[in-house]
């Protein structure tokens, strides 16, 4: 249940530090052999990376703002263009020189395989961020990818600055990792961690982290559907939660997130299942309506119960097979309705 909203409104900004490129997603019948060919019977060109945590933070009704690089040329004047029509603030840094990256996305209907070519979003450097001065209230998003390439000497930069004791900053920082941590240096995944952030993670990044962290991942083999996978993600959330002593949310989808703060026990709250679809993951929508709550004063657990309703709702409402994150306001109808049908049933 909806209780702990704050009274006062809150005009704090979403800040993403994460990168923005193009994907292009082509449906194949099989993939290709080397040296063979294919028809794709379908092409959608869409723009990923952070853009989908802005866009749901802006349709939250928070101001969301790019901290990263653009740069310029055909893909860059796609980015531009989503980001005015979405309403999303461009405040980093832009490169005259090169393009913004792409992605082949091929989609053979069992799995996804990714060719990325970078551009300008890469290209950062140690001063990337230094002009970024949240504010009282804002909610900093940080993507794992960009923990990979050059711009991650400009996130280390800015983690040096926000201190380790969240206690003491005006504003919240959301980490997103990656599946591909076993490529982060050992001296950022040291930063990172003890800056302690507010965690927000699939389970594949939660074992992907853990392993790093010397925590033992969740066995799969062992996974059943009376009620094991549950065991497991309570293990695994207060584990891990434990180690980064910081506020984690371990999400799994239909089956809603875990939810566990530095003294606490580990929370379930549940999510909405909808039928399924065979679509991206709705992570992104999930994380930026939680920061856009975070940013209006929601708690952590309200903020993970809208972005739980808002992630169901982008995957029934998918667009091509990209989940459209709803307006939030949608995200709370659905909520109540699901109270009152669990009222109803109480009564029956």
């Amino acid at each position: 249940m909806l209780n702990s909203r704050k009274p006062e409104q809150s005009a704090a900004s979403v800040i993403s530090l994460g990168q923005v490129w193009v994907d292009i997603m082509m449906g194949v019948g099989e993939l290709p052999q080397p040296g063979g060919f294919a028809v794709a019977d379908s092409v959608t060109p869409s723009v990923g990376g952070s853009f989908r945590v802005l866009q749901a933070a802006a349709r939250s009704g928070s101001p969301a703002k790019h901290a990263g690089i653009i740069g310029t040329g055909l893909w860059s004047s796609v980015i531009r263009d989503e980001f005015e029509a979405n309403g999303i603030q461009h405040i980093g840094g832009d490169r005259l020189d090169k393009d913004s990256g792409f992605r082949l996305v091929l989609n053979d209907g069992s799995h996804k395989t990714f060719i990325a070519t970078y551009g300008a979003e890469a290209q950062g450097d140690e001063r990337t961020f230094d002009a970024i001065e949240p504010q009282d209230g804002d909610v900093v998003h940080i993507s794992g990818n960009t923990l990979l390439d050059h711009s991650a000497a400009g996130i280390d930069g800015f983690l040096h600055r926000a201190g380790t004791n969240p206690g003491k900053r005006p504003y919240t920082i959301v980490l997103n990792p990656t599946n591909s941590l076993h490529l982060v240096s050992d001296h950022l995944i040291e930063d990172t961690v003890l800056c302690r952030p507010t965690w927000s993670c699939n389970r594949q990044e939660a074992n992907t982290l853990a392993e790093r962290l010397g925590i033992p991942p969740m066995d799969d083999s062992k996974l059943t559907i009376g009620g094991g996978f549950d065991d497991a993600m309570t293990g695994l959330c207060d584990a891990l939660g434990t180690t980064l002593r910081a506020p984690l949310v371990l999400r799994a989808g239909a089956r809603g997130a875990w939810v566990r703060v530095p003294g606490s026990e580990v929370i379930h709250l549940e999510g909405f299942p909808v039928k399924s679809t065979h679509t991206r993951s709705a992570g992104s929508c999930h994380t930026g309506v939680m920061c856009a709550m975070l940013a209006q004063g929601w708690s952590l657990f309200d903020a993970v119960r809208i972005a739980n309703a808002a992630a169901s709702i982008a995957i029934s409402n998918n667009n091509a097979g990209v989940p459209d994150c709803p307006p939030v306001e949608d995200a709370i109808a659905l909520i109540k309705q699901h109270e009152g049908d669990t009222d109803t049933s109480a009564q029956a």
